[in-house]
């Protein structure tokens, strides 16, 4: 548990930073701008509803135009400020996971030291942030986005199909519970650094959605400070699943509501978004003629 004087920390920075990031705060939502540098090209483990690809056509998460290399980060930021001066945030959320490669944590490096007045915020599953919570500090980020979809091993494996952890493939509900076990470490050890811990969970009904008030309870527990409930896209293993109606989505939100302050203003931003949420995407201007883009494996 996060000591009191750490707790005021971080309740005074996500103060602050809500005002000015648009994934923290509802009247920011529609002011500011954010872009996302795609320049994590792998992932540690394969969730059963995620399709990662490159293209421009899809606008969920785990797409993008392709992959940025880190040394190209501060010149697109320069061009992404050009193209939308109001954005204040500046994040990696993919297509792969952040942390599964270096990249990552290279590229908030070489952005920091040239802006260092914009947000920097990291999006992860978590299963290496335990490993990786000083680096990312030190690398100048102060918000994260975790995603965890179940606390329970039984559920969260009903979501994931495997993880790899230092090159082994682990599966079912021993996979289940490393990556839980990685999940809490890693948000308790970073939020303890007074960085601002927000949430995600897919809502997906039939597996998770009678859990979601014990996932809020937990990662609060943690040190979470904001929940994101995010309504499953039916694709990959979990095609068959209907997406969450309103009144389930609604019933989530208010079963969490009881632990977490809970986001509702989620637009399941591209790896490669840029601008500001809800309006004119500026994505293809920034990325479509890059040639230096590349596209990943899906190995």
């Amino acid at each position: 548990m996060a000591s009191l004087n750490v707790l005021n920390k971080v309740n005074n920075d996500f103060s602050h930073l809500s005002k000015l990031h648009p994934c923290l705060g509802g009247d920011a939502h529609s002011k500011f701008g954010r872009l996302h540098l795609p320049v994590s090209p792998a992932c540690n483990i394969q969730c059963k509803f995620c399709k990662r690809d490159c293209n421009s056509n899809e606008d969920r998460p785990g797409v993008a135009n392709g992959i940025l290399p880190p040394t190209d980060s501060v010149e697109t930021v320069k061009k992404a400020l050009e193209l939308c001066p109001d954005i204040t945030v500046v994040g990696i959320a993919g297509p792969g996971d952040t942390l599964a490669t270096p990249h990552a944590i290279e590229t908030f490096k070489l952005v920091d030291k040239a802006y260092p007045d914009l947000i920097k915020c990291l999006s992860t599953n978590g299963l290496l942030l335990y490993k990786y919570y000083q680096d990312i500090y030190d690398a100048g980020v102060r918000t994260i986005t975790v995603t965890v979809n179940g606390v329970d091993p039984k559920i969260q494996s009903q979501i994931i199909s495997h993880i790899v952890l230092d090159g082994k493939i682990y599966y079912g509900e021993e996979a289940a519970e490393i990556l839980i076990k990685n999940q809490l470490k890693g948000i308790e050890a970073i939020s303890k650094l007074g960085v601002v811990v927000k949430v995600n969970s897919v809502l997906i009904p039939g597996i998770n959605d009678e859990h979601i008030e014990t996932i809020a309870k937990t990662v609060k527990e943690a040190g979470a400070t904001l929940y994101n409930i995010i309504p499953l896209i039916p694709q990959h293993d979990l095609s068959h699943i209907p997406a969450p109606d309103c009144v389930q989505l609604d019933k989530a939100r208010i079963d969490a509501e009881k632990h977490l302050e809970v986001f509702r203003h989620c637009k399941h931003c591209r790896a490669d978004a840029c601008g500001i949420p809800g309006k004119q995407d500026l994505s293809s201007k920034l990325y479509g003629t890059n040639r230096n883009l590349e596209t990943f494996s899906h190995g």
